[in-house]
């Protein structure tokens, strides 16, 4: 269901949005909040919450890890967009599980008339990191 109304949004976001991603703005075009659901040292796996406003998506990115790592989205509120270098983009809807392997170029996002949410899993392995890219370009984007 897509959600232009952010208080409408809100009731329908169960984990909550957050606070202001400050921290990764640099990487999302748009707004988007982080809603930390683990301690990043002190629990096993991290896990939280990331909301994007209508339009919003982070840059292309890549999972790096020599084994294991990569991300599961689960995709709580709203509606977006997944998409791999080189697929089609992937229509986001609640319920909906993404798994993304280490190594593996994509994006993901709100679409541009809906907020949206999912929760984000950053999967253990070795020697983990994130190698953030180039923009989604917009004439793309607004093409979806």
């Amino acid at each position: 269901m897509k959600y232009t109304d952010e208080k409408e949004f809100n009731t329908a976001n169960i984990f909550g949005k957050g606070v202001d991603n400050v921290a990764y703005a640099k990487y999302f075009i748009g707004k988007s909040y982080l809603n930390p659901l683990t301690k990043l040292k002190d629990d096993p796996l991290f896990i939280s919450n990331v909301t994007f406003e209508p339009g919003c998506r982070n840059n292309w990115h890549i999972h790096r890890a020599t084994s294991g790592g990569g991300q599961i989205l689960i995709c709580v509120a709203g509606e977006g967009w997944y998409q791999e270098e080189g697929k089609s983009p992937v229509s986001l809807e609640p319920g909906m599980v993404i798994t993304i392997p280490s190594n593996v170029k994509h994006w993901h996002g709100a679409k541009k008339d809906s907020w949206f949410s999912h929760i984000a899993f950053g999967l253990p392995g070795e020697n983990t990191s994130t190698e953030w890219l180039e923009e989604v370009d917009d004439k793309d984007y607004e093409n979806l």
